[in-house]
């Protein structure tokens, strides 16, 4: 994916937002934040997206995130459209800020920008989803063509598993779900694992007879180590 990607600094761009203008970097504020942008105003599945997002507002604030869209109508349009996302959300807010970038050049610099979907004033946004760390980086990033909506279920794990991975030194398996086994990180030695550790780990027994499948078990939803010593998997 050209432009901003993985690892980049987030330009500390000034936007106009539907909450006044902003610099980036002030809104992030050192938090993680949801950076998403999505084709048009007054569109369908559109409308479903900004609706889950505001019923998900909640969830995403549980785990110290905040809430950033994009398109590339106006300010007006936004706040009009929010009425037809709001009653669409039932009963939910669209607390968070959309950025108006008629212009579309924010959305260019964000790389965000779908080359195949476009009006009579050129390119539209994708369906973009950025993950920003607190550093103001990019931590991960989702790209949907914009037939396609996305999945905020994935998204929080998602970012539940990067909050988990910046803390301790493990990874999330294929289809982890939180309070599920993790795997240490294999730069760590089995050493080092018995010390960081305590609640212990399973290694698997391969036929390599390689000691890099280590699972452990003892995170929750806060990102912090439980010890239930009734669960404690030794290796």
């Amino acid at each position: 994916m050209p432009g901003l990607t993985l690892g980049d600094l987030v330009p500390n761009l000034e936007v106009d937002t539907t909450h006044g203008k902003m610099k980036l970097h002030n809104y992030f504020n050192h938090s993680w934040t949801i950076l998403f942008s999505h084709p048009g105003d007054f569109t369908p599945v559109c409308t479903t997206e900004l609706a889950k997002m505001a019923a998900y507002d909640d969830e995403f604030a549980k785990k110290g995130a905040k809430l950033l869209g994009l398109s590339c109508d106006d300010l007006l349009s936004h706040v009009e459209w929010s009425k037809d996302v709001e009653a669409y959300a039932d009963g939910h807010k669209v607390k968070y800020p959309i950025i108006s970038d008629p212009n579309r050049q924010v959305m260019k610099q964000l790389n965000m920008v779908d080359p195949d979907a476009k009006d009579s004033n050129g390119n539209l946004p994708s369906r973009a989803l950025h993950v920003v760390g607190p550093d103001n980086t990019i931590k991960l990033s989702f790209l949907y063509p914009s037939s396609t909506g996305r999945n905020l279920d994935e998204v929080l794990r998602a970012l539940e598993s990067l909050q988990l991975a910046s803390k301790y030194k493990i990874a999330t398996p294929v289809n982890w779900k939180p309070g599920e086994p993790v795997v240490i990180s294999s730069s760590v030695s089995n050493e080092e694992a018995n010390k960081m550790f305590p609640q212990g780990y399973n290694t698997l027994d391969l036929p390599s007879k390689k000691d890099y499948m280590r699972f452990t078990h003892g995170f929750n939803s806060l990102s912090e180590f439980e010890l239930p010593a009734a669960d404690a998997a030794l290796h």
